[in-house]
């Protein structure tokens, strides 16, 4: 008989899987973004160390070091998951590659931004527990680009985003050249939304 108020540990349960493939991802080593080219699906972060004044806390913590923030999340399945299949063994050929090169692609066209200045790990991941895995990664680590500064994931989709507003992302770092042709610009500043940055990050 197991003593009262003792949990029984399941390793199935969602948490627990969940929290696998985070700490696994978090054994990985950190390398220059975008990394050599692979092949695969799965999840990654993202690590900033440059000088942007707005995040000076994240540039401040050391990636190998238990403890350091990423400064963006996410994940890359395999064609066709998106609309609801995970396919359970689809090849996902370099998806995963390729969407680091899309993001690396973001980062060089931001006009105060330098590509040097970020680093990234990643986990190849069996498609079904990508969700899983990106979501804990997001409630564990909170990560600007994630939740306070959007819009660095998106994609140019041609005139269905002209008529838009400005991301968040864009207003503060501008660059990207298919961003340049949206048209509204952001409710708010780059100034606003750099100080709600420090805020958010505590500094």
């Amino acid at each position: 008989m197991k003593p009262l108020g003792e949990e029984v540990f399941n390793p199935l349960d969602k948490t627990n899987l969940a929290e696998s493939v985070r700490d696994h991802l978090l054994k990985r080593p950190v390398v220059p973004l975008p990394p050599e080219k692979f092949s695969g699906a799965g999840i990654y972060a993202i690590y900033y160390k440059g000088s942007f004044p707005a995040y000076h806390k994240l540039a401040s913590l050391d990636p190998n070091v238990e403890g350091a923030i990423p400064i963006y999340v996410g994940k890359a399945v395999p064609p066709g998951s998106r609309k609801g299949g995970y396919g359970l063994g689809a090849e996902p050929g370099d998806v995963l590659y390729r969407r680091l090169c899309e993001h690396a692609s973001s980062i060089e066209e931001a006009t105060n931004l330098n590509l040097a200045d970020f680093v990234c790990r990643y986990l190849l991941v069996d498609d079904i527990w990508i969700p899983l895995g990106e979501s804990l990664l997001i409630e564990t680590f909170r990560p600007v680009w994630n939740l306070r500064v959007d819009g660095f994931g998106h994609h140019d989709q041609g005139k269905s985003r002209t008529g838009q507003k400005k991301s968040a992302w864009d207003t503060l770092h501008p660059g990207r050249q298919w961003a340049g042709h949206v048209q509204k610009p952001n409710d708010k500043s780059a100034e606003k939304i750099a100080s709600e940055v420090i805020a958010y990050l505590g500094e």
